[in-house]
């Protein structure tokens, strides 16, 4: 367990993390798992019901520990991030608690929270200069007093102090023990210098202490001010919630005061580009696949026949992942795309084999009974081979399995069902192409004999 308690108070940023933790009452705990443990989904489920009755008072919500999840999300600590954006800084934040309101009705949406605070605790210290003045002090002075006794003195006269023996410098820092200052009379008994003091004077002499409130963070996007509103998601896809979360957003987009912007951001808006990208480049490859066949076959039936075989692989595809209860994810479509290929690789092999026994005999039905038996063992073979790869896989075996888990099963999903589409169905609708053809008045194709060159005919 590694634990991040609050920030360092020094002039130094000690610790570079993009965890949320801003403040004195935020803690960042990093529990590493042992290398055969349950799903992490359980632990985090477990988690969230018990830690809050356990510690009343405290909120608790779970980050992307792991690398995949960090980069999809953007740096950012949560899948969801819904921003309002704009100077008008009060507005928006009242604006963001009624949104937060109603993103707690969502289903499946958790650790939910509005990231920059407004009732942070101040102190101000408000000085009498007059009094200040008749004591010979001035704000500087009363000021630099402060952050001699609260900070220490390496932010205002760095001191070192060099060993000779093992040549290491020292830092000789200034500065109040700091559980001697745990109330407001302790605060007001700070001593204050000054070169031209009369005498000796402690802050409450000069100054007044009150308490107030303050925002924790000022956070910025793209220069402006935001508000973050952050989410997570448990047993329900990203991409249902989304769309009610969408849908939030956009009925409170005519409540927003004059100069602000709604944006979603995070993993969602992550999922929706990569999904469109993916299934673009999913229907280009079938497209692209099908008019390069036509080039090589020199025939619009014979790649149509073959191609038939990838709506049962996208059936399979959908069927397998429904069933493992695997949401869809950039890994599925990703192993949907390498589906299409292997498929596709199989289909070719039963079509050319049934296209040239055809332009043999003449007969599409036997063509396509002879394609059937005679592919039978190599289209197998290709199947079973990535279909047994996959299995280590697709059973989320190692560190960071349920990363990869959907991948393996989308591919063998889909291939379960492609390769009996591509053994049964694809000659099936070859012979009844071929038939429907040949019932119009169109001759099968036939080889042709090309002849010797003229010098060696006999």
């Amino acid at each position: 367990m590694l634990d991040n308690i609050g920030l360092p108070y020094s002039q130094l940023n000690y610790m570079y993390s993009t965890d949320g933790t801003i403040g004195a009452g935020d803690a960042d705990i990093f529990v590493t798992l042992q290398p055969k443990h349950r799903p992490t989904a359980e632990y985090i489920r477990d988690f969230r019901s018990k830690l809050p009755r356990e510690f009343p008072g405290n909120a608790f919500y779970f980050l992307p520990a792991d690398m995949n999840t960090q980069i999809l999300n953007f740096g950012l600590p949560a899948p969801i991030d819904v921003q309002v954006e704009g100077q008008d800084v009060p507005r928006n934040f009242e604006l963001a608690s009624q949104v937060l309101n109603q993103l707690r009705q969502v289903p499946g949406l958790t650790d939910l929270r509005i990231q920059q605070q407004v009732d942070y605790p101040r102190f101000n210290v408000n000085v009498d200069r007059t009094k200040a003045a008749q004591g010979g002090y001035t704000d500087q002075n009363i000021t630099q007093s402060l952050l001699v006794a609260l900070s220490g003195s390496f932010q205002t006269t760095p001191t070192f102090y060099l060993d000779w023996q093992n040549g290491v410098s020292y830092n000789l820092v200034s500065q109040a023990r700091q559980y001697r200052i745990h109330s407001l009379q302790d605060l007001g008994n700070i001593p204050i210098s000054s070169p031209t003091m009369i005498h000796p004077e402690i802050l409450s002499d000069v100054a007044s202490v009150t308490r107030a409130n303050e925002m924790e963070v000022m956070s910025h996007y793209n220069i402006r001010r935001i508000v973050d509103i952050y989410g997570a998601v448990q047993d329900r896809d990203l991409g249902a919630v989304g769309k009610e979360v969408n849908r939030i957003v956009d009925a409170n987009r005519k409540l927003l005061p004059r100069g602000s912007f709604f944006r979603v951001r995070g993993q969602l808006e992550t999922m929706q580009t990569s999904y469109k990208g993916l299934l673009a480049g999913l229907v280009g490859a079938i497209v692209l696949v099908y008019l390069l066949m036509v080039v090589n076959f020199q025939s619009w039936l014979n790649p149509f026949i073959i191609i038939t075989a990838l709506p049962a692989a996208l059936t399979g595809i959908i069927v397998f992942l429904f069933l493992t209860r695997t949401p869809l994810s950039v890994p599925a479509l990703m192993g949907a795309i390498m589906c299409m290929g292997v498929a596709t690789s199989n289909s070719i092999l039963v079509a050319t084999f049934a296209r040239d026994h055809f332009a043999a005999n003449g007969n599409a039905t036997e063509a396509a009974i002879e394609a059937g038996f005679t592919r039978f063992r190599p289209v197998l073979m290709t199947a079973l081979a990535m279909i047994i790869g996959m299995i280590p896989m697709a059973l989320s075996l190692g560190e960071g399995g349920e990363e990869n888990a959907p991948l393996g099963r989308a591919v063998i999903g889909g291939l379960l069902c492609a390769t009996v589409a591509t053994l049964l169905f694809v000659p099936t609708v070859f012979s009844l192409m071929h038939s429907i053809r040949g019932a119009c008045g169109f001759a099968p194709p036939r080889h042709r004999r090309r002849p010797l060159p003229p010098e060696i005919n006999v």
